[in-house]
């Protein structure tokens, strides 16, 4: 069977007793793969408090778990060289779709130029990288170390798209460690990248509206495509499967999954209708 955290093949997977999913041994505990019933293995476990039994007054409990911080958020030197080279990467994919639009599928649009392209490669970077900073921020608030890593595949993959008509922005991804205390903290985690391209969405769609029939057509149609990419964005991470966003929001409660997934895919098809 496949890993339901990292899709690694396992001749002898370990199921969790507390959600049931198929693990591999890296991932079998409830804390390594994101248990959406956490906060019942750990009430378990508190349960096992160890004393002293020979000194009564020196009985104690382990605390699972970290407190939240109350300090600004904080980034290394690594994950601002990663940063970088994911933004660059992104960059290049934001070139290459208009390019792609206005050379191959001969989409003339008036007032294109450099300064346009660069406009909207500059703001979907900034779509992606709001979205993977969100996360760090709720993660962070939440006592975990969470830091943005580029991950091979995604890297190589990401930097191919550049130059082929199929598109992919997955560079890298905020990377969480520690022990989440409760599932409202991973509820807060995982759904905060969804809502701000869904935020996006809304305001690039809104600006889409405002600026038709202007004679810089080309503006209403970087503002169409960012409001289709934040959708899309919202819907892909929404999906519930594997290692994404919406497979933890599914499991943790399938009533916000549905109320942020409906018009994720509303938003997607009225955007896609408008470029």
């Amino acid at each position: 069977m496949k890993c339901q955290a990292c899709t690694t093949e396992t001749v002898l997977p370990f199921t969790c007793q507390y959600c049931g999913g198929q693990f591999c041994a890296t991932h079998r505990l409830p804390e390594n793969h994101a248990c959406p019933k956490l906060a019942n293995a750990r009430a378990q476990r508190q349960d096992q408090v160890m004393s002293n039994q020979g000194y009564a007054s020196y009985n104690y409990s382990y605390v699972y778990g970290q407190e939240k911080r109350k300090r600004p958020i904080l980034f290394s030197h690594k994950e601002v060289q990663h940063i970088s080279i994911a933004s660059a990467l992104v960059l290049g994919i934001g070139f290459s779709i208009l390019i792609y639009q206005y050379v191959i599928n001969e989409i003339a649009v008036a007032s294109w130029n450099f300064a346009m392209m660069s406009f909207f490669a500059i703001f979907m970077t900034v779509s992606f990288l709001t979205h993977e900073f969100a996360h760090k921020v709720m993660a962070q608030k939440s006592g975990l170390w969470a830091e943005f890593r580029l991950t091979t595949w995604g890297a190589v993959l990401t930097f191919a798209s550049v130059f082929l008509p199929f598109k992919m922005i997955a560079p890298g991804a905020m990377m969480i460690g520690g022990t989440i205390s409760n599932t409202k903290d991973m509820l807060k985690i995982s759904i905060a990248g969804v809502i701000t391209n869904m935020i996006y969405a809304v305001v690039f769609l809104f600006l889409t509206l405002l600026t038709l029939g202007l004679p810089i057509n080309a503006l209403t149609y970087a503002f169409a495509l960012l409001a289709y990419i934040n959708s899309f964005m919202a819907v892909f991470n929404l999906i519930p499967f594997g290692v994404l966003d919406g497979y933890k929001i599914f499991m943790i409660n399938k009533k916000i999954w549905a109320v942020t997934f409906i018009p994720a895919v509303v938003l997607t098809i009225i955007t896609y209708l408008l470029f």
